[in-house]
Parts: C-alpha cells; structure tokens; sequence
C-alpha cells in the first residue's frame, strides 16, 4: 500500500514537474546577457535551468570566405582543430571527452567557423570540458599526420562532388551568381588548392583568424551570471587580441552576367538551379522576401512552385525556392530535378512562375497561411537549448537586436502584400538570372 502510494506520489511530481519544464519553452523567448571579454571577443548568454547541461559555441569569422588565395584553408584548419591541441592528441582527446560523456565538434560554413561543445553542468565535468574546448579553440598543434590525412580526407570529398550532380550543379550556381566574389567558389576549395597548402599556412591563418576581435562565445544552459563569465573566460580567455578581417565586398548584381550554363552528366534526372544574390541578415526586406519565398516556393507541396511543376504537370518530385541570408547577400535559388527529356519545359515553368508572382505578388488567403505556419510552429524552433544557442548564435554572429525573438512572431504577423509584392519587385529580378542544368541528354 505504501509503495503504491508513494508510486502515485512519484507519478504526480514528474508530471507536475513535466508541464514546467514545457511552459517556459512553449511561451517564453531567451533572454539574451551580452558582454565583451578584456581580448574583445563577445559573450551572449542564456539562462537555463530546465537540464542540468550547457551548450557553448565559439564562432569566428573564418569561414571560406576569408579563404583569400588558397581556396579551402578555411574548412581544412576547421577539421584540424581537434586532431591534436594543447597536451591531448585527437585519441587522448576523444577518450578524455567520452570519459565525461560531453561533445565536442566543429564546423565550417562560407561566413564562419565554429567550435561547439555540450556537457553536463557539473562544476568539475565542465571545467574539464571548458579546458578541452579552450585547447581545440587557442592551441591546435596541426599535426604532420593528422594534416596529411585530413586533407586526403578532403581531396576525396572533392573527387566524390565531382561524381555528384547536385554537388556539380550548386559549385556552378554559386560561380554564375557571385563571380569574383569570395563567396563563388565551394568551401571544401578545389583540388589543385587543397593540395598546394601548407602546414604552416594552416598555422598562419590560426593564427589571424582564431583571435578574441574575431571571436563571439555563445553559452545556453544551466549557469548564473557569475558561472557563465567564468566560463567564457575559461573556453576564450586564451584567445590573443588579434583583429576582425575587413568587412567583406558587397555582391553585385547579375546585371549582364545572368548566364544560362548546361553541364553534361550522364543521369535520368536532370538537376537545374536558378537565381540570383538575395538577401543578408539584418536586410530591412528579409521578412517580406522570406513570407513570399515561403509562398512561392519555400512552403513545401503547398507552395507555388510546386503546384505548379508537381501538382499540375508532374514534372518534377520536388521543387522549391529558398532565401540564404548571409553577411552579404547570400542566394536566392530556385531548384528541381526533372526527366532529361522534360528539362526546358520545366525551366520554363519555374521561370514563368516567378515572373507572375513577382508581377502579382501574394494572395491574401495565402499570406494568411504562411503566417500562421511560421509563427504556429515558432515555440518548436527555441525548444531545446541547443536550439536556442543556434539562434543566439545567428544573433551574436550577424549583430542583430537582443530582442529579435521576442518581435519575431509580430513582426511576421505585421507583413503586408504590398510589401511582398513591393520587395519582390525591388530585389528579384526574373530577366536576370542565373541558371545552370546539370544531366544528361
């Protein structure tokens, strides 16, 4: 009887303890505590004390576009990070960091590069965890092996994108649409690139990239103020001052560089992007651009895109359009996979499609469910801290307001026709475009 009721009692308390865990998920935006470090790297902090674990993130500017003239040196010092840093070997690391069951991981994209750690709150656990990020982060050691293994790890991604048709079609897009722009060639590089670099230039870039003016520390989790400061200092405090890199150059657009390129790939299925620099973050049109890609093509099967080329002609599985905002303008794309027989009957489609929606804009029921799309399934975004700390980070990263999350939902909701149908007509331009199709004939 009193195992029963003490079962029962058990019960009621995770229960009750279940819906508090979930409502402040549910309703409650992040508040964001930002400050700066003595070696100028920013710190944006969340208090959470749902699980008892932390999220960190360290983000650099480093990412290929800092590339400069050794197209990939930014991905290839991002995997090496962790092969080696400080007194652990990449062995003794891994085993040191399964021994406190935390993560650590990193990653390279065009704008940046990160280092991301999850672990248990537990003083001792974090500060080993701390110590083992602060070394990934301030003292690689870029092994001679490790380097000779990473960057044949690399060539062979390469080697394997150039058997990819949708590898070969996204490497061309990026060239048609950014040309000289070091956003144009791919983040891996290219193999005569990879090859030629050395390791002391892998140390050198290090060096002029991983620096505290460069740096933005990101902690989610289960810490006060106090805690959270020591932290940062723990994982950054290490960094040297350095200097942010310059701004990089603004994208131009296509003007006279629309291009229409057709690579021959022996497939059934021909692959074809086509667009055009789009939007950045903090770009004053970003939400009217993003609510009217969400209804031309970004919706899924709702959208248009795809009633258009899937629902009503099946010319396609799927079809779709995005916006990338990135630091500058990052694409905006169309894309479908088509029979190769039935390539310029779908290039047309989804030609056609755009130009209507950027001469009519959206309809108002259309608009109406595309809000309550977005804004129905906000709380799923920031439900989790990992999840929190990847907006916080596109936050921190990109400088936009502290409370961008908790106007999200309004702001969405305040979005107007007019506005769609006015941002589309100032910033995406159907007559120029490029486009590459990639397959067979």
């Amino acid at each position: 009887m009193y195992a029963s009721s003490l079962l029962v009692a058990v019960l009621r308390c995770l229960l009750v303890l279940g819906l508090a865990l979930s409502v402040p998920v549910a309703l409650a935006t992040p508040h964001i505590q930002h400050w700066r470090m003595d070696n100028g790297a920013g710190v944006y902090f969340v208090e959470a004390h749902e699980l008892p674990m932390v999220d960190v993130q360290m983000v650099f500017n480093a990412g290929s576009a800092y590339d400069g003239t050794h197209p990939g040196i930014a991905s290839l010092t991002n995997a090496l990070l962790d092969e080696g840093a400080g007194k652990w070997s990449a062995d003794t690391l891994a085993d040191d960091l399964a021994r406190i069951g935390a993560h650590l991981s990193t990653e390279s994209l065009r704008d940046m590069a990160l280092v991301s750690l999850r672990s248990l709150s537990q003083p001792t656990t974090l500060a080993s965890a701390a110590d083992m990020m602060a070394a990934v982060a301030t003292e690689p050691t870029f092994p001679p092996d490790a380097c000779e293994r990473e960057r044949a790890h690399t060539l062979v991604a390469i080697s394997a994108g150039d058997q990819s048709p949708s590898s070969l079609a996204s490497r061309a897009f990026f060239k048609a649409v950014y040309g000289a722009h070091p956003y144009a060639h791919p983040s891996l590089g290219d193999a005569a690139s990879v090859a030629a670099i050395t390791r002391d230039e892998l140390v050198d870039f290090h060096h002029r990239y991983y620096v505290g003016h460069n740096a933005t520390v990101v902690i989610v989790g289960d810490l006060d103020r106090m805690a959270a400061t020591a932290l940062a200092v723990r994982v950054a405090g290490g960094l040297s001052a350095g200097e942010a890199p310059a701004p990089l150059p603004v994208v131009a657009p296509l003007g006279a560089r629309a291009s229409l390129e057709t690579i021959h790939f022996p497939a059934s299925q021909t692959h074809v992007l086509a667009g055009q620099p789009g939007a950045w973050r903090g770009d004053p049109d970003y939400l009217a651009l993003y609510l009217g890609n969400y209804i031309l093509g970004g919706g899924g099967l709702v959208s248009r895109i795809s009633e258009e080329v899937r629902e009503k002609r099946g010319l396609s599985y799927a079809a779709y359009s995005d916006v990338t905002p990135m630091r500058v303008a990052g694409p905006f794309v169309m894309g479908l996979q088509t029979r190769n027989e039935k390539v310029e009957e779908a290039r047309q489609v989804l030609q056609q499609t755009l130009e209507r929606f950027v001469q009519e804009g959206p309809l108002d029921a259309e608009l109406q469910k595309a809000k309550e799309n977005i804004t129905g399934g906000f709380a799923l975004r920031i439900d989790s801290n990992s999840k929190v700390a990847a907006y916080v980070t596109m936050i921190a990263f990109y400088g936009l307001p502290l409370d961008y999350l908790d106007h999200f939902k309004e702001n969405v909701q305040a979005v107007t026709v007019a506005q769609i149908r006015d941002a589309f007509q100032r910033r995406i331009d159907p007559a120029h475009l490029a486009t590459v199709v990639v397959g067979g004939n």
